[in-house]
């Protein structure tokens, strides 16, 4: 996309579509959707941030393949794109690739297997770089059992009150293309279908 040519990205699939927070006056123009490459993603981050609703993360193990969004970082520097989108998620894990440097080290990701896929999107684009959140699973640390779909429906279950609605919310207002394993098996859970429908009617 010639928007992107020369300029680095931000890549979003979570929350910041539609919450840039603190982030925002450090990009400019609106979310070009779907123009981010497409990365595997689940539902199975258990997230503090949220009272303790699951988010979204990173899962080449349980995810599946979905397409990403892209928007305009004002940095010229890789690093300060990087920092800013550290200090609107308010963690350590950012990472980041400088356009064709999967060859020459420069980037960060915990994930060996998403460096090359950047690299490829970046010259794909004429992209300068792109930053993106790097947070992990946490499910099993923090459940105390293994992920898996009914694990993590079993998981929501446990959640009341506060935990619940942003549970709800969350995973209902997260970019439709961003069809993980878990949100298919939601859509046909009834107990989930009747809690979107609880809330919807509390406006």
């Amino acid at each position: 996309m010639d928007e992107l040519n020369g300029r680095i990205a931000v890549i979003g699939w979570g929350s910041l579509i539609w919450d840039l927070d603190d982030l925002a006056p450090k990009v400019e123009g609106p979310w070009l959707m779907r123009a981010g490459p497409s990365l595997p993603f689940e539902f199975s981050r258990i997230s503090p941030k949220r009272q303790n609703a699951l988010a979204l993360c990173l899962d080449p193990e349980h995810g599946a393949p979905c397409p990403t969004n892209a928007i305009l970082s004002m940095r010229a520097d890789i690093h300060q794109a990087a920092e800013d989108l550290r200090a609107r998620e308010r963690a350590r894990e950012i990472g980041f690739i400088g356009a064709f440097c999967a060859r020459t080290g420069f980037h960060r990701s915990r994930l060996p297997e998403i460096t090359p896929v950047f690299a490829e999107w970046c010259e794909a684009t004429g992209a300068a770089g792109a930053v993106w959140t790097d947070l992990d699973s946490n499910f099993t640390g923090m459940n105390g059992s293994d992920y898996s779909i009914a694990a993590a429906i079993a998981y929501l279950r446990t959640l009341e009150g506060a935990s619940l609605d942003e549970a709800v919310r969350y995973i209902e207002r997260a970019p439709e293309t961003t069809e993980t394993p878990l949100r298919s098996a939601l859509r046909a859970d009834t107990w989930w279908r009747q809690e979107v429908a609880r809330r919807s009617a509390a406006g």
